[in-house]
């Protein structure tokens, strides 16, 4: 009797790791691709053909992609979120994040074709990509007097002027300096609102693929300094990293400014990048 007991046992935890290593036929079947149509109009609903989209993450096999003369694009997508960008001359650039789901269907004798999710994307008539500093179709060049943001593929690449900056709402931090042994009072604009300005996926976006990205900030002598978009995204990671532009209550001398990345959360002041110039966004391969 003993013996059938263990047998049965091993038996048991057998069945059990096989279904480990070899997951069940409707789990694989959740992660295959699924019809995808995306469908640009203009505001009138007026079909815009030739439209170019850009798919993050880029779904395999696809090749050029832009809109039919109906302006539809069909697709073949994996469920999950994807950040989608459209571009067409003489209307803003458009960005927005879909949810592509696995529909089901139930199986009754011969296979059922499962419908296209559509999603609809509305082109605004204009010659940029919002309201805010320009965006231009070439890089615009850096310099002290100007933040240079890249945000590729979320957005076109965006300068900032120190008046655009002045203009946006700062917040006040306080970070302490182990080089001086001095606390050290700063006020500029979050990181994480001017990244949201040129599309990047922050708040609710932050999940999945999106946690790979990661900010290059880069000084006017070459130095740069990188963080995760996690550590700059404060409803996920606590302390604040600004572009500041004050020090204590004072602008920035020549030496830091005029614009100066502050890490609050950074024991030592190595990522503090001083005569801030250029912000990049990167996507790892």
């Amino acid at each position: 009797m003993l013996f059938r007991m263990r047998k049965k046992t091993r038996s048991f935890i057998s069945v059990i790791a096989l279904g480990l290593l070899f997951p069940s036929v409707p789990r694989a079947q959740q992660t295959a691709a699924v019809a995808a149509v995306i469908q640009v109009t203009d505001q009138s609903g007026a079909a815009v053909a030739r439209a170019q989209v850009r798919v993050v993450p880029a779904p395999q096999a696809a090749s050029k992609l832009e809109s039919d003369d109906q302006g539809k694009l069909a697709l073949q997508l994996k469920p999950g979120g994807y950040a989608i960008f459209v571009r067409v001359p003489g209307f803003k650039n458009a960005v927005a994040h879909l949810d592509v789901v696995n529909a089901d269907l139930p199986q009754s004798g011969a296979a059922q074709l499962k419908p296209a999710q559509t999603f609809k994307i509305v082109l605004e008539v204009g010659g940029t990509a919002g309201s805010g500093p320009v965006i231009t179709d070439s890089p615009p060049m850096s310099g002290k007097d100007r933040l240079l943001v890249l945000a590729y593929p979320y957005h076109d690449p965006t300068a900032f002027s120190l008046a655009d900056l002045k203009s946006m709402p700062h917040i006040t931090a306080i970070f302490h300096n182990t080089h001086t042994n001095a606390d050290e009072t700063y006020s500029g604009v979050r990181l994480s609102d001017l990244l949201s300005k040129v599309g990047a996926p922050i708040g609710s976006e932050l999940h999945g693929e999106a946690l790979t990205n990661f900010v290059v900030a880069t000084g006017a002598d070459g130095y740069q300094a990188i963080l995760a978009l996690a550590e700059v995204d404060p409803s996920f990671h606590p302390g604040e990293v600004l572009v500041a532009d004050t020090m204590n209550g004072k602008p920035l001398d020549g030496h830091s400014g005029p614009l100066k990345l502050v890490v609050t959360e950074d024991k030592r002041p190595a990522r503090s990048v001083r005569n801030l110039t250029t912000i990049e966004l990167k996507l790892i391969p």
